[in-house]
């Protein structure tokens, strides 16, 4: 298949070489130039050279202004799959502009960073037409290890949200955890050990622990998108009428490691031991 992939960020980049490992001939683009093959000169010449177009642009902003541009250029012959975690506003919004070009929408945001992009280890939700989704399937398989449909447009990305919503909690508790540990004088690292064990063990404790020990906070997903999404999950639930008092608490401390120079670096940092 002719792919074209929009947006080369640590997950975009890493599609993009699964797909060509796979053997289908990739087309890419983003705001700062690449020196790689098929880079391509904006979205509009993307959609002249591949019917099936996966984004992965950072925010609402990026995901309507690419969809703007890429629509004089589309036909009822191409699918874009929206894999950007964004708003359910945007979501509806970038949906209706690619439709209005007859074209075909999928809400497909995924879960999994640097290390499970690289090893084909993401897991899609994805919202839309199952039709649709089965067509492009083989353009998912190369970087996943699961799809999974979740229902309408818009419902994968909701689901996307309250997902990292849990991540963002479970990653904030263990740093308040490791500061009480280390305040009563116990070896940082017997934590660890004990949470291996416990009903509290999970893949986030395994996966952030280890690091947030060493005070190592090499991006996977950054400071900046994790708060981008918990304020996205906010407001969708404001819209709503529910209130998410403990995801408010946790963007404030997202806040705080953003203001404290951490923006770029993991959003682990959000449990940064304290010195």
């Amino acid at each position: 298949m002719n792919i074209g992939i929009i947006g080369l960020g640590i997950i975009g980049s890493r599609v993009a070489a699964n797909l060509r490992t796979a053997g289908h001939q990739v087309y890419v683009w983003s705001p700062t130039p690449r020196a790689i093959p098929n880079f391509l000169s904006g979205p509009a010449e993307i959609a002249e050279h591949a019917k099936i177009i996966q984004l992965f642009v950072r925010d609402d902003d990026a995901l309507l202004e690419t969809v703007e541009t890429l629509k004089d250029a589309l036909t009822h012959e191409h699918t874009v799959i929206n894999s950007a975690t964004v708003s359910p506003g945007a979501t509806a919004k970038a949906a209706s502009i690619v439709q209005s070009a007859a074209a075909t929408f999928l809400d497909c945001p995924f879960t999994g960073s640097k290390d499970a992009s690289a090893a084909g280890q993401l897991v899609y939700y994805v919202g839309g037409n199952t039709d649709a989704l089965e067509a492009i399937r083989p353009v998912l398989e190369p970087s996943s290890k699961e799809i999974q449909h979740v229902g309408e447009i818009g419902q994968a990305t909701v689901l996307k949200l309250a997902t990292n919503m849990i991540i963002a909690t479970q990653t904030a508790i263990l740093g308040e955890a490791l500061q009480m540990v280390e305040s009563q004088g116990i070896a940082p690292g017997k934590l660890l050990t004990a949470v291996t064990s416990n009903a509290c063990n999970s893949g986030i404790a395994q996966m952030k622990l280890p690091t947030i020990l060493k005070n190592d906070f090499e991006p996977h997903f950054s400071t900046k998108n994790m708060l981008k999404d918990v304020r996205y999950a906010l407001a969708a639930a404001s819209h709503e009428g529910t209130d998410l008092p403990l995801a408010t608490q946790i963007a404030g401390m997202l806040q705080d490691a953003h203001n404290s120079g951490f923006a770029e670096n993991d959003f682990s940092s959000i449990a940064r031991r304290k010195k």
